[in-house]
């Protein structure tokens, strides 16, 4: 499943109010960090068929200042969200962001 880019506030809606969990990842395309982040976000999802969508933080600065206002979340940039039911139910920034601390967070494992 392709992991979906959001660049609206509508389309981040949309997504947020699905049922069941899927990630949200905020992502800065001129961050190394970011980069590496990306990496172990990108690998997690195709190794499971989550549901995941991005938010690039400097392209979509509005849809990235919406989400850390729905969620009353600060922003960090990378950052990582697990959703469930319209609420965040786990999120990480930088380094913590792994593709088994993903997996931990959605999976339990």
């Amino acid at each position: 499943m392709p992991v979906k880019q959001l660049k609206s506030i509508e389309e981040l809606n949309n997504f947020v109010e699905q049922p069941g969990k899927h990630i949200l990842f905020k992502h800065s395309t001129t961050c190394p960090i970011s980069a590496k982040a990306h990496e172990e976000f990108q690998s997690f999802v195709e190794e499971t068929n989550v549901d995941a969508a991005q938010v690039f933080v400097i392209e979509d600065r509005p849809v990235s200042n919406h989400i850390a206002e729905k969620f009353d979340i600060k922003h960090e940039s990378p950052q990582i969200f697990l959703i469930e039911d319209g609420k965040v139910i786990w999120n990480t920034s930088h380094w913590k962001i792994t593709r088994s601390s993903i997996k931990e967070a959605v999976v339990g494992e």
